[in-house]
């Protein structure tokens, strides 16, 4: 059931945005904390679902996979490393 959540939070944005879009946000990661925070914060408020419907505990676990994304995945490694 969770796994179905996330999908469908996934979806949402591939029809939102595009495929794979969250690849080529700027300050990608500083965006996507951000946006974990705010779900974070709304849910702790007691909202469940966001504005467009998109349960809150679904979009922190997205955000989270986008952030472990970029710092485990060699394709995204900074230059600096």
């Amino acid at each position: 059931y969770a796994l179905e959540q996330v999908a469908i939070c996934l979806t949402k944005g591939a029809e939102k945005y595009e495929d794979n879009n969250w690849k080529y946000v700027g300050a990608a990661e500083a965006r996507y904390l951000d946006a974990l925070m705010r779900h974070v914060e709304a849910r702790r408020k007691g909202e469940v679902l966001d504005a467009e419907g998109n349960d809150h505990l679904a979009a922190i676990v997205v955000n989270g996979l986008f952030l472990l994304e970029f710092e485990h995945n060699p394709e995204f490694k900074k230059e600096s490393e």
